[in-house]
């Protein structure tokens, strides 16, 4: 099975402009039910992952959500630009 941060980091590639400015790191938590996930990218490209209202966030989220079942944690998405 792939690690979380790879499925993510494949889920939004399509989505971004600047491909080669994107990247998906795990963060440290102090809960181990926890897992923090932060996307890297430009400006522009975190807008787009966002979307209006949050709507492209929400929907990522949600498909994360997916996962976190699986592997009995808490995901938790942060967009970060750079």
């Amino acid at each position: 099975m792939k690690p979380i941060d790879e499925i993510l980091y494949d889920l939004v590639y399509p989505l971004v402009e600047d491909t080669k400015s994107l990247s998906v790191q795990r963060l440290p938590s102090l809960d181990e039910k926890e897992l923090i996930l932060a996307i890297y990218a430009q400006s522009s490209d975190v807008a787009r992952l966002i979307g209006r209202q949050g709507v492209m966030a929400h929907a990522i989220r949600q498909t994360m959500a997916i996962g976190s079942r699986v592997l009995d944690q808490r995901i938790v998405i942060k967009f970060e630009s750079y």
